[in-house]
Formats: structure tokens, C-alpha cells, sequence
């Protein structure tokens, strides 16, 4: 099916081996993101997708393209992961601890995100909304699943969850000692009954 373009301009959906090779550019460049940061250059960024830098410029003309796209494909993927898990796991409580195990995973792309996300650049600002209308929803139907399951405490508020699991990931700092995800997984323990 076409898509209408605000302008009113007819856009052809993408070719299947193009999403994938979109999904390629965007793992890889969420991957350099968390070890070089956002500012990395874009030849690391194809070296890792196995590309080359003209098919990253022809997706993304520009870095904040990328960036923009990064983030909202790793929100997409946290809102499809949880349904999913909730369907594979062998019970609530182990797909909400899969859950946030891959939320931490996303935390730490986005600190690596943090400056640019905070910059004046106006193409930002709707990114945070769109994360908590994505994934709230998603948190708080893991949490009520287990706790429907008897397997955690009924009442708990994905908004405070989440906020929790941000906080403890943005204490490492540069300290190699400092185990987020070992800390998060204390905290999502103490949510059982």
C-alpha cells in the first residue's frame, strides 16, 4: 500500500531487502553509538554494517537522520519485544526480567545519545514523548500480566520502573566497577512477592 507524504506526494513503500539493510545501518550504528559515541565516524559505522559510507548518506542524509532513526528503531524494537516475550517466556515474571534486560540495553545506547538528545537541534524534542507513548504501555502490560500471575506485587508503575532502571544504568559513570545491569536485576528481584 502507498503512503502519502504530508505534502501530498505519493511515496513508494521500501523493497524488502531494503528495510533489511536500513535495519543492518541502524544495529550497527546503535552498536558504534554505545562504544564511540554519537559523534563516531560515519566510516565506523558502515565498517561495522558492511557497507559503504554512500549507502549510509543515501539512507540518512544527515548525521541527525541517523541518530533520529537509531532511536526510534530501538524504541520500535523494545515495543515489539515485549508482547513477544510474553509469548515465548516460560512465565510473566521471566519475560518482564528479559524486557528489561533489553531496556538496559537500550538505556545504555541512549546516554550515549544524552548530549545530542539534549541539544537545541528542534528535530529532537518529540523523541521523548514517543518513548514513553511506545513503551510505557508495553512495561506496564508486563507488570500487570505477572502480577496477574501472582508471580510480583500488583500495583507497581512502569513510569517509576523505567525511571528506576534509567537511574541505576546512569550511575556507572566511568566506573568499570559499577555493574548496572547486575543492579537492575536486584531491583526487578525485588519486585516479587
Amino acid at each position: 500500500m502507498d503512503g502519502i507524504e504530508p505534502a501530498g506526494q505519493r511515496v513508494r513503500p521500501k523493497r524488502a531487502d531494503a528495510r533489511r539493510n536500513e535495519q543492518t545501518l541502524l544495529d550497527a550504528a546503535a552498536a558504534v553509538f554505545v562504544t564511540s559515541g554519537v559523534e563516531a565516524p560515519i566510516r565506523d559505522i558502515a565498517a561495522e554494517a558492511g557497507v559503504g559510507t554512500a549507502t549510509i548518506y543515501r539512507h540518512f542524509p544527515t548525521r541527525a537522520d541517523l541518530i533520529v532513526a537509531v532511536y526510534r528503531h530501538q524504541v520500535e524494537s523494545l515495543a515489539a519485544a515485549g508482547p513477544a516475550l510474553l509469548k515465548t517466556s516460560a512465565t510473566p515474571y521471566a519475560a518482564l526480567e528479559r524486557w528489561i534486560d533489553q531496556f538496559v540495553d537500550f538505556v545504555v545506547t541512549k546516554q550515549g545519545l544524552a548530549a545530542v538528545l539534549q541539544s537545541d537541534d528542534p528535530c529532537y524534542d518529540p523523541l521523548h514523548s514517543y518513548f514513553l507513548e511506545r513503551l510505557v504501555p508495553v512495561c506496564t502490560e508486563l507488570l500487570e500480566t505477572a502480577a496477574g500471575a501472582g508471580e510480583i506485587r500488583a500495583g507497581q508503575d512502569a513510569s517509576e520502573l523505567m525511571r528506576g532502571v534509567g537511574g541505576l544504568c546512569a550511575g556507572a559513570g566511568n566506573n568499570p566497577r559499577y555493574d548496572a545491569r547486575r543492579l537492575v536485576g536486584l531491583l526487578i528481584a525485588g519486585l516479587r512477592r
